[in-house]
């Protein structure tokens, strides 16, 4: 029995399209793009669609499914551009950027093996900080591993369901329960504050989106929908297009949806399917308009090329802004460029490798490769093919089998994230001693002009840290500096700093960490206030992963007080297109706050790029004590003890 095919619904392409141009943004611009990142939801929700929807359909018209047809076109469909990226980031890696060849075998055959996902769960890989321990190109790929695994065990789900429970109505119910149980993992995972990774990562957790679109499937299906609908009906289901459009690009900008808050984890990105469910059940519908709304050229050329411009977006930014030290002064030059490259690549790719490759034959296959490897071919396209193919392999491969003699350790990026991750416990175990001692202090008054004179006798008697005079600080204000309190929040460039302020101030109260964004700084000033440990004296060290607003700002001097002097150590990010408006924000809270102190580390350090790490934002050992003595000089002159 002939099984009819299932209708091709053009529009798709165009939502194809927004998914990636979502992904794209937020890879661009975090902050702006706060939501953008949700473009992968709407891939998992249109893959659980499309896929149930084939699936049922042939098994209502045949009582079978050739599951060894559908591997077959998966594999042809993701495998020859996902090695391409692969092979081709690989060998860029060997010839330019050997200082990522750490563990390269594993990521490529985690990949290959559709692990992808569980190794960065296993390994911290983050995918919200692109500094210190996380420059991979390749971190966007965890999602083809969750669709890899979803194709993998997804005939047999259904198979088993169409026989054990037969009936759509209960089916529906079934991955609707299962759908929810995901989403509530997610959300009492992140309450009871499993790693923000392996719940960001997990297929379990992450299901939710996939399992919505297949429920999709089995009420909505495409076959069975009526082109033939009353008028009433179909202004409804444009309508109900309309709201679902507008709420999905909403979500894309709302801050709520900030990917390291509550509210994403607890029932956001459940919502943001559910209505990216709906919209794609109305495109799917004959009856209404939206089809034809999402269908056209731009949204098709986009669309039918998301796949590569997905795979290809990350390792060309990583790549790219590793070689330009300036990206801070010409933001939207180079995002062009970035952008240009993406396309070009994608379209290159594209045409080479993935359309061929996903309607060829098993027949075909050495045919394909042997006019690729032609080097006998007249036609002169095929011989810079076959040299390029060669080339891609050759030093890819040799890339990928020396990887296991490379060591973490050889390379400065992984010097620095071990030295943050050494001062992370150093300085847990530090605070909580300090905080303790804070609580019991009893604060006393004492005459600054008493203070000064004491701490002049002992840096001429018993002078302490003497090696950082040399850095450009007194030795009076480094017996000052042992006297005064300070309560110090950051992100990573203050944890990798924060044993030579430890050392410098030893009261002071350091709380930095990896990835953070200024919003943290809230609840943490909170809670130091209420066990009543907060200083005099607030140092805060944000702005490295992203800009905020000036209500952002407004909130932490209102959160701190007047009664208390807030220093702000302003951000040297260079290759991160938001360092001026993060510098010209703090200028306008210098203005409006009395209490309000720029440490201007930026002019301090925008000459000296020997004080960095490779990114240039991070300092090195010798970058370090530069940071953290200007810290600590500024502070001495405006602090109070």
């Amino acid at each position: 029995m002939n099984m009819r095919r299932n209708r091709f619904i053009t529009g798709y392409s165009g939502l194809r399209a927004l998914a990636v141009i979502g992904v794209i943004l937020y890879h661009f611009d975090p902050n702006s793009f706060i939501g953008g990142y949700l473009g992968v939801p709407i891939f998992f929700v249109l893959s659980g669609y499309l896929v149930t929807d084939h699936m049922l359909n042939s098994y209502d018209q045949t009582g079978t499914y050739n599951n060894r047809r559908f591997y077959l076109n998966r594999i042809k469909r993701l495998y020859p551009q996902l090695i391409a990226v692969l092979w081709i980031s690989a060998t860029y890696i060997f010839l330019f950027q050997r200082n990522l060849l750490a563990k390269l075998n594993q990521i490529v055959f985690a990949n290959l093996l559709n692990v992808f996902n569980f190794w960065q769960i296993n390994n911290g890989q983050s995918y919200f900080e692109r500094f210190a321990n996380n420059e991979s190109p390749f971190t966007n790929l965890w999602t083809m591993s969750i669709e890899g695994q979803f194709y993998i065990v997804w005939p047999l789900v259904i198979f088993l369901l169409v026989k054990l429970v037969k009936k759509k109505k209960r089916i529906f119910f079934f991955l609707i329960a299962v759908s929810l149980l995901s989403a509530i993992e997610m959300a009492i995972l992140y309450l009871t504050k499993a790693d923000i990774n392996r719940i960001y990562y997990g297929t379990d957790t992450r299901f939710f989106s996939l399992g919505l679109g297949a429920a999709l499937a089995v009420i909505w299906p495409v076959e069975e929908l009526n082109p033939e609908v009353p008028k009433q009906d179909r202004i409804l289901l444009d309508m109900i297009g309309l709201v679902s459009f507008i709420l999905l690009l909403v979500m894309y900008f709302a801050k709520a949806m900030n990917p390291q808050q509550a509210f994403a984890y607890c029932g956001g990105m459940l919502l943001f399917s559910l209505i990216v469910c709906i919209f794609t059940g109305v495109i799917a519908h004959p009856g209404s308009h939206w089809n034809q709304i999402m269908t056209n050229k731009l949204f098709d050329w986009i669309g039918s090329r998301s796949y590569g411009i997905y795979l290809y977006q990350f390792p060309i930014m990583i790549f790219f802004e590793s070689k330009i030290n300036n990206l801070g002064d010409h933001p939207i030059l180079y995002r062009v460029i970035e952008l240009v490259l993406i396309l070009v690549i994608s379209e290159v790719t594209y045409c080479l490798i993935e359309r061929p490759m996903s309607k060829i034959t098993w027949k075909k296959t050495k045919q394909y490769f042997g006019h690729v490897f032609d080097m006998q071919a007249k036609n002169y396209v095929k011989k810079i093919q076959a040299v390029l193919a060669a080339f891609v392999l050759i030093f890819g491969s040799v890339a990928i089998a020396i990887s296991p003699h490379v060591k973490a350790e050889d390379f400065n990026k992984s010097q620095l994230a071990q030295r943050i991750n050494r001062n992370a416990k150093k300085q847990k175990s530090y605070n909580a001693k300090l905080i303790e001692k804070l609580k019991k202090q009893k604060k006393q008054k004492e005459n600054d002009s008493k203070i000064i004179k004491e701490a002049a006798e002992k840096a001429k008697s018993n002078p302490v840290n003497q090696s950082y005079v040399k850095y450009g600080i007194s030795q009076l204000d480094l017996e000052l500096a042992q006297k005064v309190q300070v309560t110090a929040i950051g992100d990573s460039v203050m944890a990798g700093s924060s044993n030579d302020l430890k050392q410098l101030m030893p009261k002071a109260l350091i709380d930095a960490a990896v990835s953070r964004q200024l919003n943290v700084a809230f609840g943490l000033l909170d809670n130091y206030k209420r066990q009543g440990v907060l200083a005099d004296n607030v140092l805060i060290g944000l702005g490295t992963n992203g800009p905020f607003s000036i209500d952002d700002l407004n909130r932490i001097m209102q959160e701190v007080g007047p009664k208390r002097k807030v220093f702000w150590i302003n951000v040297h990010v260079p290759t991160r297109d938001w360092q001026r408006p993060v510098n010209d924000l703090l200028k306008q809270g210098a203005k409006r706050y009395h209490n309000f102190i720029i440490i201007d580390w930026y002019s301090y350090s925008k000459d000296h790029p020997k004080w960095f790490y490779d990114d240039h934002t991070h300092p090195n050992i010798t970058g370090s004590k530069y940071y953290s003595t200007f810290i600590t000089k500024t502070i001495i002159k405006h602090s109070k003890f």
